[in-house]
């Protein structure tokens, strides 16, 4: 069936809004990042926007703004925000694109790769104690639905999710 048309011939019934899928996973994804923001903010004075770029530049090195957008699905007032912070923290630096003069390529500090390094293990600390009542095949299977979500959503909208 296509996406048109499942729009437009909505399944009967009465919407219930616990039961609602994209409620809830808001509403988990609300608490999840609520948590780890708390932790980051009081020990690292960071927020998770920072965070994310912080990780994606340790994990990919220098990426322009357009680039990191495109990796974590943040707007780019969010990005430019984190990396004015971030910047100012002296975490990241900002260099000259060599192909492309409008462009800037941002990458980390050695400050900035170290408070990855710091940040990082308390990072996988808290996932692991989000999923230790999951075996790891639900754990494995929890991100593939997640990824196919994901992917529905971005069909839905066209690829501008």
């Amino acid at each position: 069936m296509s996406v048109q048309r499942q729009l437009s011939d909505p399944p009967a019934g009465e919407l219930k809004l616990d039961a609602y899928l994209p409620y809830r996973l808001s509403v988990a994804s609300n608490a999840v990042s609520q948590l780890i923001a708390r932790a980051y903010e009081d020990r690292f004075g960071l927020n998770i926007p920072q965070w994310r770029l912080i990780c994606v530049l340790a994990e990919d090195g220098g990426l322009t703004q357009g680039a990191i957008v495109a990796r974590t699905g943040m707007d780019k007032v969010t990005v430019s925000r984190a990396a004015q912070g971030l910047s100012i923290r002296r975490l990241i630096a900002r260099s000259d694109h060599h192909a492309d003069g409008r462009s800037h390529v941002l990458a980390l500090t050695a400050q900035g790769a170290q408070l990855h390094a710091e940040v990082a293990p308390l990072a996988l600390a808290y996932e692991a104690a989000l999923i230790a009542g999951l075996s790891p095949d639900e754990v494995a299977l929890l991100k593939r639905l997640l990824g196919r979500l994901q992917g529905a959503a971005d069909a839905l909208s066209g690829g501008k999710a």
